[in-house]
């Protein structure tokens, strides 16, 4: 079968989501592409006839990726999953002759996608797990019981929010900074109901640095689209300081050029107990 009669979009998605989530089922790809169980079942079967030994069967209709296969169809990207995960949109990447636009690159995190895999199966099963994590204040591995609950990109930053038995709070845990691989301890004690910063809704008000000249003012003013010479942005609690720093707003001290600042935060004294370190 020669490649245009392949279906290539279908077999990447597959691809995706046995290498991030760490397994694929027949329904999955049905309900991606609203195709029939059947060819589901087929598309699945014609991908394994053609790279042998590539997924694993985990169960009657469940496989995951091998660890030592190559990816023949996805780019393993990070971004790509993380879109689909949160908004259910998924289109293969096609190479453009003579392309006019590019991005960035920028450095990609290390990150095991058989711990994200564990994490994804912990939060939509509501599980416990055992992990190991470093970080800059601790870098020795170090045990802990964490219930995950939803998975964050903040920026070029990916993490994971969740209940720290250890520290007895909510947490963001970098995905880039898990060691080993996470261990089930049954179900959870703790739900994203009960986390009071993501559920608390702020407005966060951003406005042009006062110091600027009315006319440097009015371009901040129509670059970001403000109304009455203010940005007012609706974020989750525990996303505010995250969302400054995208945003290049540093709440403790003003830059001492007003055109390296250029925005500052009006209303900090709403928002301070959520911010870190304030």
């Amino acid at each position: 079968m020669s490649n245009c009669k392949l279906p290539i979009e279908r077999f990447a998605f597959l691809e995706m989501l046995a290498f991030w989530k760490g397994r694929v089922r027949n329904k999955d790809i049905e309900h991606q592409f609203t195709i029939t169980r059947q060819q589901a079942h087929k598309d699945l079967a014609k991908y394994r006839e053609l790279h042998p030994g590539a997924l694993i069967k985990l169960d009657k209709a469940c496989f995951g990726f091998a660890e030592h296969a190559s990816l023949s169809y996805s780019s393993a990207s990070l971004d790509d999953f993380f879109l689909w995960y949160e908004t259910g949109y998924f289109a293969q990447p096609r190479p453009l002759n003579g392309s006019y636009a590019t991005r960035m690159a920028l450095p990609e995190r290390n990150i095991c996608r058989h711990v994200l895999a564990g994490l994804i199966n912990a939060i939509e099963q509501n599980l416990r797990l055992e992990v190991e994590y470093v970080s800059l204040s601790n870098p020795e591995d170090e045990g802990r019981i964490f219930t995950p609950h939803t998975l964050v990109k903040a920026g070029s930053r990916y993490h994971v929010r969740g209940y720290c038995e250890k520290s007895a709070a909510f947490r963001d845990l970098v995905l880039s900074r898990f060691r080993g691989i996470p261990a089930v301890e049954g179900i959870a004690h703790q739900t994203v109901k009960e986390d009071s910063a993501w559920q608390t809704m702020l407005a966060v008000i951003l406005a042009p640095d006062p110091r600027l000249t009315a006319q440097q003012q009015q371009v901040l003013a129509k670059d970001y689209q403000m109304e009455g010479g203010q940005l007012i942005i609706q974020c989750r609690a525990a996303l505010v300081d995250y969302l400054l720093r995208e945003m290049q707003v540093n709440t403790k001290y003003l830059d001492g050029t007003p055109e390296a600042q250029q925005l500052v935060l009006v209303n900090r004294n709403d928002i301070k107990q959520w911010l870190f370190n304030s």
